[in-house]
């Protein structure tokens, strides 16, 4: 599904960030004239907005479609458009005053889902119906993320039958991208670099930089970033809480959530520093093109995972140790993806390697 936080009227935006800029840089004089020069340019209703795209998140600018033209109009009137959503596209979103704590609340919104659905005592309950599981508890309800930052064209779309509202973007798209590589890296939430950028520092330092791709339909190459989620091990029931009180810490929303949170602390607590310094050192062999040191390091980083988790109260369910299923579970899934694609080519960096490979699936 397509989740949208809106930010706003591109209009609207583009004059808060100016006023905001006069307020700093300009006089009254260069003000009024600006804002003269900006209702010339931008006398449409388009709009900014965050949104996400299949059981994923987005953040993007988004705006409504010009009707078609007609050819009785004039070329001056279709230039002022084009003009428009040029200027609109080039929007910077880092520019936004606030946008970091925007951005960070709605990732914090995607986890906070991901600890809800498995906080749900009725979702839960999915996982002993015979007719899933065979009684054994093998089923569970789960959802994974997608974000990506930009605009976005928003507008009706269907027939005289049904009609639906949606948004049309290449950043909607990297959103659904985001989302379905979840699946090959073996994560909750996958971010990429223009949602990172945007977020604040204390935000960042949370976040662990998977990769760098391509997307199918893209070419850009950009940095991926995950917040380790992990439900194992973390009892969200525990740490439920009132929706009047939910609402509350909402709103006085403060960086240093990302530090006292219990949902978030919670979801991350099987990532140790040992296991990030042995995986930094590994992902920038990877990088570097010296694989052998990537897959050594990665699969050393691996193994910390899995020996946490299970001296840990992750597998507390009788099952024993050396079993090859609980390895499974408790491994890294960037990890493992990075060092099957480092063997799939020989161990060896290709002729060329440039740090960064494309994903080829949607």
């Amino acid at each position: 599904f397509l989740m949208v936080f809106r930010i706003g009227l591109v209009k609207e935006v583009i004059q808060k960030l100016e006023e905001a800029t006069n307020v700093v840089f300009s006089t009254a004089g260069n003000k009024k004239t600006s804002k003269r020069n900006r209702s010339k340019a931008l006398d449409r209703s388009h709009h900014a907005s965050l949104n996400g795209g299949r059981s994923s998140h987005n953040i993007s600018g988004s705006f409504r479609p010009f009707g078609a033209n007609k050819k009785t109009r004039r070329s001056t009137k279709n230039n002022a458009k084009n003009d428009t959503l040029t200027e609109a596209m080039q929007l910077s979103l880092q520019s936004l005053p606030g946008i970091s704590t925007f951005t960070d609340r709605a990732v914090i919104g995607m986890l906070k889902s991901f600890a809800g659905i498995h906080r749900d005592e009725k979702l839960r309950q999915w996982s002993q119906d015979f007719r899933l599981s065979a009684g054994v508890g093998t089923y569970a309800v789960n959802m994974v993320f997608g974000m990506d930052a930009g605009w976005a064209v928003e507008g009706a779309v269907g027939s005289e039958y049904k009609i639906d509202a949606t948004y049309l973007s290449p950043h909607v798209n990297m959103a659904s991208r985001m989302m379905s590589a979840c699946k090959h890296y073996g994560v909750t939430i996958l971010l990429s670099e223009a949602v990172q950028e945007l977020m604040s520092d204390v935000a960042k330092s949370k976040l662990r930089n998977l990769d760098r791709v391509t997307v199918k339909g893209s070419t850009r190459v950009q940095k991926i970033f995950t917040y380790d989620a992990r439900h194992k091990g973390a009892n969200f029931f525990l740490l439920s809480r009132q929706d009047e009180q939910a609402d509350m810490e909402a709103d006085r929303y403060v960086p240093s959530m990302w530090h006292m949170d219990q949902d978030l602390t919670a979801m991350r607590n099987h990532v140790t520093d040992d296991f990030i310094n042995e995986y930094s050192v590994g992902l920038k062999a990877y990088y570097d093109g010296d694989w052998k040191l990537a897959i050594k390091k990665l699969e050393e980083a691996n193994e910390i995972m899995v020996e946490d988790a299970m001296e840990g109260d992750d597998m507390d369910d009788g099952r024993n140790d050396e079993d090859e299923d609980i390895r499974s579970e408790t491994a890294d899934g960037p990890c493992l993806y990075l060092i099957n694609f480092m063997k799939s080519k020989g161990g060896e960096a290709p002729e060329g390697w440039a740090g960064w490979h494309p994903l080829l699936s949607k």
